[in-house]
């Protein structure tokens, strides 16, 4: 049975350097996840023994897919999910997971009105919407005819969404085919089953009043076709970039939010983990959930877990509503030496940082790449605000009571206490979260 179990949990622990003939009931192989499945090599190759199977390259194969020796699928991927850039904000975040490398697990497409735009995506799939409606030259910063153009194609957008357990929709909110499109590619989305999250910016402020009315109709139009969705502020992330950060770079730090986004909730589903996360219970958080706020905390050092969960909870994606939170996921991702008193100490900060009836689910995982660093990404939903609240920009930095922990001059809100049964009797108590700045740029390379 021990067996059994351990080769049907290795859907997503290997991958082949090639495809060798078996001897002696030994598999040879590479072990890339660090997941820790099969402990030695010897329950490996027993396991692959009994089953007659085979592992393929993630790369070269569905993500997660298990093969017998004579090359038939034993079981599908866990889970299918496709992620939608719209428009010129949604395409160049597309861009930037694909070029830092995170669509080993995701099937990405790219929709656009603007052919040209289309023609530099790097996207593996792309989609020339409202090709009769704009002729491939864009919104020209109309909503309304961005909207008309994903009407035109909803039949294809339907097809290139089939069969997704999960749809990411990812666009810069202002424009004319982000602000318009996103709602009905979302909708589609939603029609056809799949969990729906949005993931917008909204624009900069020195973007007009124009465009920030545009973002402002265009998401609470996209809050209606989603089942989740989480709205960045460009504007805080001025707040933190360096002073004399570019434009451009200005803007390829916002790209890099949505990627992180769609890339750390696609990571607590897909990656194999030493405390796994499923997706039925990412949906039982995220589904019809409404508004949502995310945080990523990354550090290495004694007390990395402690503050990488801390510096999650002060990220400027979030504010003080994350104490608010009645649902919550978040993964801890560390390297092969992260230890069990790591995870429990991270899991006390979210814990402290949430509301005591708080409904909590969390994955643990490895990965060998992450050096000395750990990471935490949370997701919080279950908010009793409306969309107005994450709307509004009178949520400021400086407001009293009102600003980011780690970053407003005003003092953050003290948590509340956690009930006395955390931690469990036996494990080691949860240090207190830092009190440091949060090292989001870090994650960023800046």
């Amino acid at each position: 049975m021990v067996r059994k179990i351990a080769a049907l949990t290795a859907a997503l622990a290997y991958s082949a350097d090639a495809l060798a003939p078996k001897k002696a009931g030994l598999f040879q192989g590479r072990y890339d996840a660090a997941a820790g499945t099969f402990k030695t090599e010897q329950l490996r190759a027993a396991s692959f023994d009994e089953f007659q199977l085979d592992a393929t390259s993630a790369a070269a194969s569905p993500a997660g897919q298990l093969y017998t020796a004579d090359g038939a699928p034993l079981m599908t991927a866990p889970c299918c999910i496709k992620v939608v850039g719209v428009g010129g904000g949604g395409g160049n975040a597309v861009n930037r997971m694909v070029e830092t490398d995170a669509g080993s697990f995701v099937d990405f497409w790219a929709m656009n009105t603007d052919a040209q735009a289309l023609s530099r995506s790097l996207a593996g799939n792309t989609m020339n919407i409202g090709r009769e409606t704009t002729r491939g030259l864009g919104a020209g910063g109309k909503p309304s005819q961005g909207e008309a153009a994903a009407e035109e194609s909803r039949a294809e957008i339907a097809a290139a969404l089939s069969g997704a357990d999960m749809v990411f929709v990812t666009a810069g909110m202002g424009g004319g085919t982000g602000s318009g499109a996103a709602p009905i590619v979302a909708s589609v989305a939603k029609e056809l089953g799949a969990l729906t999250v949005g993931v917008v910016t909204k624009p900069f402020g020195f973007e007009g009043r124009k465009r920030a009315q545009q973002a402002q109709v265009a998401t609470r139009n996209l809050q209606e076709a989603v089942d989740t969705l989480i709205v960045i502020s460009n504007d805080r992330l001025l707040q933190i970039v360096p002073e004399g950060t570019t434009m451009e770079g200005a803007f390829l730090v916002a790209d890099d939010i949505l990627r992180q986004g769609v890339v750390g909730i696609s990571e607590i589903i897909i990656k194999p983990g030493l405390i796994n996360v499923d997706f039925a219970d990412v949906r039982s958080i995220m589904s019809d959930a409404g508004t949502a706020l995310m945080g990523i905390g990354q550090s290495k050092g004694k007390d990395r877990a402690a503050e990488a969960a801390g510096l999650a909870t002060s990220c400027p994606l979030l504010d003080s509503q994350f104490m608010n939170a009645k649902a919550v996921v978040f993964n801890i991702c560390g390297p092969p030496d992260l230890t069990l008193a790591e995870v429990n100490s991270a899991a006390g900060v979210i814990y402290e940082n949430v509301a005591p009836d708080a409904n909590i689910i969390f994955g643990a995982s490895v990965d060998e790449n992450m050096g000395q660093d750990v990471s935490v990404t949370v997701l919080a939903t279950g908010f009793e605000s409306s969309l107005t609240d994450v709307l509004s920009d009178e949520i400021a930095l400086d407001a009293p009571g009102q600003g980011l922990p780690g970053f407003s001059a005003a003092p953050a809100a003290q948590p509340q206490a956690p009930p006395a049964a955390y931690p469990p009797q036996g494990m080691p108590p949860a240090p207190p979260a830092p009190q440091k700045k949060s090292g989001f740029l870090k994650r960023l390379g800046r």
